[in-house]
């Protein structure tokens, strides 16, 4: 059974434990666990993500990129995850819930990360739940929107299975590996993730 440990909102560190995982913010003591992984499945991530810097796994950016985080978690605007198994604690992957939009809109947009060595075994379904969970209970927002490329089919697995459902198509939606990529669009709202969900 998934259950949550989490600080209010703005904290600089939410925490969420799922079944058999947990998501926290990123810290500088998290650097080389990392870059490792981000190294050792750079083949794998690079054609699903944007361009990698040409800097992007030395410590000086990844400095900057904890202070972009902490931030980010302040002012309320993005949350960003390291995934981690609780058996042993390695880190898998990360996951990002942001922009959060609120006023008439109460959303924010799902993204995620994971190393090659545990890709399609369960534990991004796992995190994205957990996740969910703290967008729905925690931050009070009542939609989660997530794209991904239609030749996917992980990530168009991953999200079905979840509950989100599928909305709509965007035309050079995201510049992917450099180049302006078509994407599903796809969308969950709170009261289809509980009805799936809640005890």
């Amino acid at each position: 059974m998934t259950w949550f440990q989490f600080s209010t909102a703005g904290s600089q560190s939410p925490f969420v434990r799922g079944a058999g995982i947990h998501l926290r913010i990123p810290q500088m003591r998290d650097f080389e666990a990392w870059a490792a992984i981000r190294e050792e499945s750079r083949s794998f991530l690079e054609r699903w993500e944007p361009t990698w810097p040409p800097d992007d796994l030395t410590r000086p950016a990844f400095r900057r990129r904890i202070a972009w985080y902490e931030e980010d978690v302040a002012r309320d605007a993005s949350y960003p995850f390291f995934l981690f198994r609780e058996e042993d604690g390695a880190l898998m992957g990360g996951l990002t819930l942001g922009p959060v939009r609120r006023g008439v809109v109460q959303t924010c947009t799902l993204g995620y990360w994971m190393g090659e060595r545990y890709a399609c075994q369960g534990y991004m379904t796992k995190a994205v739940i957990a996740a969910s969970h703290f967008v729905y209970s925690s931050l009070g927002l009542r939609r989660i929107e997530a794209s991904c490329l239609p030749i996917n089919r992980p990530s168009i697995g991953l999200l079905e299975k979840v509950g989100f459902v599928r909305e709509g198509y965007a035309r050079e939606y995201l510049c992917i590996a450099g180049v302006w990529e078509d994407h599903f669009l796809y969308a969950m709202l709170k009261d289809e993730f509980m009805r799936r969900y809640s005890p």
